[in-house]
């Protein structure tokens, strides 16, 4: 087996005031840190190009804005090139718990064939909108992979093995925006890629900077969500025969 090999991929736009902070907890736990810029705007260009120089950090800058999954994309390829084996996506802007990104790192060790994902806990903070928009995305998702199999699939903290995402981005249009992380795990499981789950706490520190546009991101997850029904339709078989032989080994 390969050597478990693990770098983080952190998307980021236009999240100057945070990156560094997350880039600075991430080094300070030994890992190497891909930051993709993903069309930022000059202020923020400057402190990704600050923290480039720093060791065992690799910039990637795209040439105009694509969207979260697109630059997510882009790093996955990145850290591929890179002679990484697996990836630890994380966001920018300091909503997820960097204390946590160890447990993620061992529990990827130890099932290196699995993507490690987070079941996010939420406090207070949260807006109601999100949850009800992930309960309805959960719903979805159950459906969709014709399984209870993954609780969350809206959490972008997560471990990729990279062999076998490279393999689903690269074969068909997993999403470019916010739909990315929904898509690219419903895609896996239909490929029968095993998930493991850690709880992670999930913040939204006040003032924080999202780019989650309401309209246009609900449009784009819904459209997905339609996609990957038609897709389910299409495999249905042989995910029923995949759960009838997991019912019965002993």
């Amino acid at each position: 087996m390969a050597p478990h090999k693990l770098c983080a991929v952190i998307p980021v736009y236009n999240h100057g005031a945070t990156v560094a902070a997350v880039h600075a907890r991430l080094a300070a736990l030994g890992l190497p840190c891909v930051l993709v810029d993903d069309g930022s705007a000059a202020d923020c260009a400057a402190v990704l190009d600050t923290l480039a120089a720093l060791p065992h950090t690799h910039l990637v800058r795209r040439a105009a804005n694509g969207g979260k999954g697109a630059a997510v994309q882009d790093g996955l390829r990145a850290a591929r090139g890179l002679g990484y084996s697996h990836a630890l996506q994380i966001d920018a802007d300091g909503q997820h718990a960097l204390d946590d990104a160890a447990a993620f790192a061992q529990a990827s060790r130890a099932r290196p064939e699995a993507v490690i994902c987070g079941a996010p806990l939420y406090g207070d903070d949260v807006p109601r909108s999100r949850l009800y928009g992930r309960w309805l995305t959960r719903v979805w998702v159950w459906i969709n992979t014709l399984s209870l199999d993954i609780p969350d699939a809206m959490c972008g903290f997560r471990v990729y093995p990279l062999a076998p995402v490279l393999r689903v981005i690269d074969a068909t249009q997993v999403g470019q925006r916010m739909d990315f992380d929904i898509a690219v795990l419903v895609r896996l499981h239909w490929r029968g890629v095993p998930m493991a789950w850690l709880p992670t706490r999930v913040v939204y520190p006040e003032g924080g900077v999202s780019h989650f546009k309401a309209l246009r991101d609900n449009l784009l997850i819904s459209r997905m969500h339609a996609r990957l029904f038609f897709g389910m339709l299409a495999r249905s078989p042989a995910l029923l025969l995949r759960r009838l032989s997991a019912g019965t080994r002993p």
